[in-house]
């Protein structure tokens, strides 16, 4: 469904899981930051009804996992630590086409959303799979089903608005290009690391 290119590196759940503290303090923050891109989007893009009321959906969602995760930390006896740079989502940027018409910039972000979230969703089914801590485990299931959705709403989204011929072939060029950056990812005790 996901269809991406490249998967991530079958050894990244074993970092995790030696740095579960780390790996928790980022998805936390990784959680914000998708509730303030949703945000962020909505500002721009008021006119768009449907998008106003999708995009509040999941920012409030995120901001629920955000507590959700937040919840795990202090369970396990630990402290969310500072945010830090997300660098796989700051290389992803980068791919973003700057410019251009309304409608092309709506379709950037919101397709730069669903990669992230299609990558997150990866992320979650290897640790729902392969993390031993059996409560993880089932909490990573239920995160990854509401990932999936959040992927999804993006690209129906982005087909509402757009043309959506165009989305379709601009989707697989972020697809193509995700798969050149998980060359070097997987390999850090982050959620995209």
């Amino acid at each position: 469904m996901l269809g991406l290119r490249l998967p991530t590196d079958p050894r990244w759940v074993n970092i995790a899981e030696k740095n579960i503290s780390d790996v928790l303090t980022d998805h936390a923050w990784c959680e914000q930051k998708a509730a303030l891109n949703a945000m962020s989007t909505i500002v721009r893009f008021p006119q768009h009804q449907d998008l106003v009321t999708e995009l509040t959906r999941i920012s409030l969602e995120e901001m629920e996992h955000f507590d959700m995760v937040h919840e795990k930390i202090k369970a396990r006896g630990f402290q969310l630590g500072h945010e830090q740079r997300d660098c796989y989502v700051q290389d992803l940027s980068l791919f973003i086409k700057k410019g251009g018409p309304k409608d092309q910039e709506l379709m950037e972000r919101l397709l730069f959303a669903a990669m992230i979230e299609a990558r997150s969703c990866e992320r979650f089914r290897i640790l729902s799979e392969e993390i031993e801590d059996e409560d993880l485990r089932a909490f990573y299931r239920e995160l990854m089903i509401s990932e999936a959705t959040h992927y999804s709403t993006f690209i129906s989204l982005a087909k509402k608005y757009g043309d959506p011929k165009k989305v379709d072939r601009r989707w697989q060029e972020f697809l193509d290009f995700e798969s050149t950056l998980m060359e070097k990812y997987g390999k850090e005790s982050t959620m995209h690391g």
